[in-house]
């Protein structure tokens, strides 16, 4: 019998009515489906959007809507999600991303092979446009050494495709606003709470980016975000004082003197891996 799990995600004022809907009938639509869908509306959105959510709820029984008067940002609306969410096991979900159908299926199979694990997540395809048009792939290690040590130097999780046990992420107090990086926050925390870590080494989740993805990525208010993250991980002796230094200094680089245009060609180009590159070998494999 499979173990009933919520889902947990969040919209906002930004979000498109048609990408929302498309998520929502992703996870779904699953071969192991959800228990429980909940959404927090972080503050106004619009019309449209409100409307898709709507209608949508009124389809699926299992949806939830947990309204915010004002904007909290994800990690707060994050946090108040999960006072709502009732099964141990819970998937975060981006409003704007798809799920692979069978990404519930293969994540609970991970849990029910080790009952020490705490989250796992997985590989994403990024897209720009439709969904065909993958443009990136951001891998992330597997085993939980290998996590253990790429979190002190990167986020080790895509976070709109983790599944974690909720009592795991209390216990690391949960949820926290931290200017885009509530996520790198909570993984810190995690590992010192000596959760166990995975991610599964397939593209679970198609993630939509956009020329604003990368614009979001730098700026100094972005790198002071990220400089201060390291600084915690730096105090709680995660890291040292040598591996701090070099952070700051290639985000410095990164996020404060690139231009736009050459961060995102960083990013897709050096620091993601190329969509095409197996499927060359394995066009090549079949000529032969």
């Amino acid at each position: 019998m499979q173990q009933e799990f919520s889902v947990l995600m969040s919209v906002y004022k930004n979000d498109i009515a048609e990408n929302v809907v498309t998520a929502v009938r992703s996870i779904i639509n699953q071969t192991a489906p959800p228990a429980q869908v909940v959404i927090v509306i972080d503050g106004e959105i619009p019309q449209e959007c409100d409307d898709a959510l709507s209608a949508l709820k009124d389809e699926y029984p299992i949806i939830e809507l947990y309204p915010l008067e004002q904007n909290v940002g994800l990690g707060n609306a994050l946090k108040e999600g999960m006072l709502h969410c009732r099964y141990e096991l819970v998937a975060r979900m981006d409003s704007d991303d798809i799920a692979v159908e069978d990404r519930f299926a293969k994540q609970l199979a991970m849990f029910e092979d080790d009952d020490q694990l705490s989250i796992v997540g997985s590989d994403i395809a990024e897209f720009i446009g439709d969904k065909d048009n993958v443009v990136s792939i951001r891998d992330v290690p597997a085993g939980h050494e290998e996590i253990c040590q790429y979190l002190k130097k990167r986020c080790p999780f895509n976070h709109m495709t983790v599944m974690f046990r909720k009592s795991e992420v209390e216990k690391a107090g949960g949820y926290l606003h931290w200017f885009y990086n509530e996520d790198s926050y909570l993984w810190a925390r995690m590992y010192l709470a000596g959760c166990k870590f995975a991610n599964i080494k397939e593209n679970l989740v198609f993630a939509r980016i956009n020329e604003a993805t990368f614009y979001r990525r730098g700026g100094k208010k972005y790198y002071i975000s990220e400089r201060d993250l390291f600084k915690f991980m730096l105090n709680k002796n995660i890291i040292s004082k040598g591996e701090y230094r070099k952070s700051c200094f290639l985000r410095y680089i990164i996020q404060v003197l690139m231009p736009n245009w050459l961060r995102k060609f960083v990013f897709i180009k050096m620091m993601r891996k190329n969509p095409n590159v197996g499927r060359e070998k394995k066009q090549d494999k079949e000529v032969v």
